[in-house]
């Protein structure tokens, strides 16, 4: 991490305070992403557990009063395909977000290849701004 040295120039204080903070940002976010990891790990199995013991409780329950559990072939039909359906939309939605999320990155890349170019236009576009305004020695 950068020591901060006092200065009392505007812009050079605003560097260093911006300094200081990204390096705070970049020794925390691995640490929150695995924090979201764990969580996101921690929640599927606990609904994964917590269906598979109900659908356990209630098989017990229909075996040990006798209730017919039987499901007709269409109705198996229709919750295969159902659930088919269900897998697809979540790839698909999946796949989507991935994309999506690939872009946004190609394009903060993109822009941070060019932000110099930006700077610089900008830098031209204030001196010929300001050149007419400027007193000549």
């Amino acid at each position: 991490m950068s020591t901060q040295t006092p200065t009392s120039d505007a812009f050079n204080m605003y560097k260093q305070n911006v300094q200081k903070y990204f390096e705070n940002i970049s020794k925390l976010t691995p640490h929150y992403f695995q924090s979201v990891t764990e969580l996101q790990n921690e929640c599927m199995n606990t609904c994964h557990k917590t269906i598979n013991a109900t659908v356990s409780m209630q098989q017990e329950f229909a075996k040990k009063t006798g209730l017919n559990t039987e499901i007709p072939d269409s109705a198996k039909t229709a919750i295969v395909d159902t659930n088919k359906q269900i897998v697809q939309a979540s790839t698909v939605n999946n796949q989507w977000a991935k994309t999506t999320i690939d872009a946004t990155v190609q394009n903060f890349k993109t822009f941070n290849d060019n932000v110099n170019a930006f700077t610089e236009l900008n830098k031209n576009i204030i001196q010929s701004w300001i050149t007419p305004f400027t007193l000549k020695n």
